[in-house]
């Protein structure tokens, strides 16, 4: 008899990021779209007063401070004037949302849905979980993490063809015969921003995702004073020396917004 007692990898969670790009004849029509009326018939709690992590079923507004170019040309995401995170539980109330956005705004404005869901952990066992979840920021007021980089990536297909196993190695150190250590990985590369940079990750439902589309959407939130921290990790994760897991990486823009608490603040 065997125990078939098989983790479940069920979705979790639905969310997407609502890019837009709106000219500038276009601003004062797109304040006045009825999305926050939207928002309130499907439920969505606004994620800025969120002090103990993120609502259920959320929303939240997002408007540009910068971005910059990577390895993935994406104009929809580089010029985003202003980006909405949605999500829930549930696949409709988000599918809905990013249907009807699109409606409200306009011909003028074409938005850009990145999207995906939340799935248990892969490669996470108790000691992993500790050293990185189990004392992880949750998600504050955007008072209090007025800050929100949103950086969409993908893994090449030699990543890909590696099974589970390999790589799996790649989030850990590696050591050379004498026990010293060669490369940090993944964990101790982005170790600085645990205890200061909210992360929230979306894969795409399939593994690998289809051509045209993100394996991965990541965002960070952080206060004024971590966004040093944020750019610290980036760069760590990106030094292949360090972890040689970026080698198999390929991001789009990172675009980088300031939380706001209604929707006509981003077009003010």
């Amino acid at each position: 008899m065997r125990a078939n007692d098989v983790r479940p990898a069920e979705i979790l969670r639905h969310g997407a990021y609502v890019c837009l790009r709106v000219p500038d004849g276009a601003r004062r029509a797109a304040a006045a779209a009825a999305v926050p009326a939207l928002a309130e018939r499907l439920g969505l709690r606004n994620e800025f007063a969120a002090g103990d992590g993120p609502p259920a079923d959320a929303i939240a507004f997002l408007r540009r401070i910068g971005a910059t170019s990577a390895d993935i040309a994406d104009d929809g995401l580089l010029h985003a004037d202003a980006v909405v995170h949605v999500a829930s539980t549930a696949a409709a109330p988000v599918a809905e949302f990013c249907a009807e956005v699109a409606r409200l705004v306009g011909p003028a404005v074409k938005p850009l849905v990145l999207g995906g869901v939340v799935r248990p952990m892969i490669y996470t066992g108790n000691a992993m979980y500790n050293f990185a979840y189990a004392h992880r920021v949750l998600q504050q007021p955007g008072t209090v993490a007025p800050n929100a980089f949103l950086v969409p990536m993908s893994k090449t297909a030699a990543w890909w063809e590696k099974d589970w196993m390999e790589r799996h190695t790649y989030f850990l150190p590696r050591y050379d015969e004498g026990g010293r250590m060669v490369s940090e990985g993944h964990a101790l590369a982005s170790a600085g921003g645990i205890a200061c940079l909210m992360r929230r990750t979306y894969k795409h439902e399939t593994e690998p995702a289809p051509a045209g589309s993100y394996d991965f959407v990541t965002y960070f939130e952080c206060a004024d004073a971590d966004v040093p921290t944020f750019h610290e990790v980036c760069a760590a994760l990106r030094d292949v020396k360090k972890n040689p897991e970026w080698a198999f990486v390929r991001e789009g823009p990172t675009w980088h917004g300031r939380r706001v608490a209604t929707w006509s603040e981003l077009f003010a």
